[in-house]
């Protein structure tokens, strides 16, 4: 019962459309620019780091709350479980007619919730990168795609496991929204990753 509580709570907080609402209030429907996606990252683009950074803050919370909720109803494989959920909740959202982004914000948030030490170390490796890359999409990729490897460090390799499975969702999310939108171009392709 708990579980069940604990995705029906992480669905609906994901599903609320943070980036969509931000893109909203400064007149930019993020559905109608770029590939589409309603994500922190199109707006971003968008909107550029002084108005697009609530849409990052956002999408972090809503995975951040959905595992603090799960963590606080049934341990580590609730957090696991509010996190999916919300990760899906993002993807699929009740409240944006189930148009939504690639979940990416909502995971990193949600590793905070589940694994708080290995998730500071991805950020600091995500910024370390995006300084010396001089590109935040190339630190956003080493600070998730690196987060799993990092994760070894202080966690069980069952919970890095669990952790694999929510990158699958993203991973699942990136194919089938290509499938919908058609081929991104490569200068979208290349940046988006929420």
């Amino acid at each position: 019962m708990e579980y069940a509580v604990a995705a029906l709570l992480g669905y609906l907080l994901g599903s609320i459309p943070v980036s969509l609402l931000v893109g909203r209030a400064h007149g930019v429907n993020l559905y109608e620019t770029a590939d589409g996606n309603p994500g922190a990252w199109n707006a971003l683009q968008q909107l550029g780091p002084r108005r697009a950074w609530p849409a990052f803050v956002g999408d972090a919370l809503k995975g951040a709350a959905g595992g603090l909720i799960g963590y606080a109803l049934a341990d580590i494989t609730g957090a696991y479980a509010g996190v999916a959920a919300a990760m899906i909740g993002h993807a699929l959202p009740l409240f944006a007619r189930f148009r939504g982004g690639k979940s990416v914000m909502t995971f990193v948030g949600g590793a905070f919730a589940f694994s708080p030490l290995a998730a500071a170390v991805a950020l600091g490796a995500c910024v370390l990168a995006s300084v010396g890359a001089r590109s935040f999409a190339v630190g956003a990729r080493v600070g998730v795609s690196g987060f799993p490897l990092v994760q070894l460090a202080f966690d069980p390799p069952r919970r890095v496991m669990a952790t694999v499975g929510l990158m699958a969702l993203i991973g699942l999310r990136f194919l089938t929204s290509r499938r919908t939108s058609g081929p991104a171009t490569s200068a979208t392709d290349a940046a988006h990753t929420t």
